[in-house]
């Protein structure tokens, strides 16, 4: 019986510690192709440099089809919209396609402060604005159930095993 909780105590910690790996691996992977252009069309001082790392997030988001959807499992959110951040998105990039390239200064200006806007919200911490959950989607509720199972599991066995070695 200890050998057998053992093992699933092993097993429970390699699925917990994977689950976490994937989790951050995948979210690091958005933050590279996705978010950090994102901040980086936020930060530009010119509409060339912001339309070009704008494009290049929007074009990362049409290669993982993550242009329609939600990213909520339990209760539907109007933050967690995929279809309505991705919109705004391409609408501020058609917004900076349509500046006249002899747009005065002001203007160019007010498009880049109103792009900012879009893309950041701010408080203490400056952060990009996306949907929570959006770097693991279409699979949001396999890692939510794979999450919770291992989690549980892991818990279980170990104070399972704890109790059994108390025993002996």
């Amino acid at each position: 019986m200890k050998k057998t909780l053992t093992i699933l105590l092993i097993l429970f910690t390699i699925s917990t510690l994977w689950w976490a790996s994937a989790r951050i691996i995948k979210g690091y992977e958005f933050s590279i192709n996705c978010t950090g252009h994102l901040k980086r069309a936020a930060d530009a001082n010119t509409v060339e440099l912001a339309s070009k790392e704008l494009d290049t997030a929007i074009k990362y988001l049409e290669s993982k089809e993550l242009t329609a959807g939600t990213v909520s499992i339990f209760l539907k959110q109007p933050k967690n919209d995929i279809g309505f951040w991705y919109e705004n998105l391409v609408a501020s990039r058609q917004e900076l396609i349509n500046l006249k390239p002899d747009s005065g200064q002001l203007e160019k200006t007010n498009v880049l402060m109103k792009l900012r806007e879009t893309l950041v919200d701010s408080g203490e911490d400056t952060s990009v604005t996306y949907p929570n959950g959006i770097s693991i989607y279409p699979y949001n509720r396999m890692f939510c159930l794979w999450g919770i199972i291992s989690l549980l599991g892991f818990c279980i066995m170990g104070l399972w095993t704890a109790y059994e070695i108390d025993q002996w």
